[in-house]
């Protein structure tokens, strides 16, 4: 038997790691904002993209607020992924789902009546930092589905061997 790795939630209740969320809002600060001589208050124009996001942040720090910025990946289609050159071979696909590609995570496809998405790939390349508050707000009247438990503890897991890895300046060369 298949267990689902999703649950439905609904809109108002608290953001847990493993929501994933559409259309969140991200803002992109423009690349001449690091020559402004800026002080608090004042403004400027920056760009807003949205991604379909999933919560890094821990549950337990999201449940007692102790942040202020909760950690989002973007998640894509494997479908719009596979476009992607780096994707386009049967074995790279079947290296992602093995775990063996390190900024990226294969998740299985969500099928719960009335929200149904294909293979999610989630992004660790690119974390964002969205402020607590605006999306909390902002998820409030829309349910969402949840990343359950193992697959939940499975992506951190994940991000974390991403997150941690360490890049030598010279490898031990391969055995002949």
């Amino acid at each position: 038997m298949n267990k689902s790795w999703y649950k439905l939630i609904e809109g108002h209740l608290p953001i847990n790691q493993g929501d994933i969320i559409d259309g969140c809002p991200v803002v992109i600060p423009p690349s001449e904002f690091l020559n402004l001589e800026l002080s608090l208050g004042d403004r400027f124009q920056a760009k807003v993209e949205e991604y379909n996001v999933i919560v890094i942040s821990h549950s337990c720090d999201l449940e007692h607020k102790k942040l202020k910025i909760v950690q989002v990946c973007p998640v894509y289609p494997l479908t719009e992924v596979r476009k992607n050159p780096k994707f386009i071979e049967g074995k790279d696909v079947e290296d992602l789902r093995r775990g063996n590609r390190p900024g990226y995570h294969l998740l299985d496809q969500c099928i719960i009546p009335d929200y149904t998405c294909d293979y999610l790939v989630v992004e660790f390349c690119n974390t964002f930092g969205v402020s607590f508050d605006f999306l909390s707000d902002y998820v409030k009247d829309k349910n969402r589905i949840r990343l359950l438990s193992p697959y939940r503890e499975h992506l951190s897991q994940a991000f974390a061997r991403f997150f941690m890895r360490v890049a030598l300046p010279s490898d031990i060369p391969k055995f002949s």
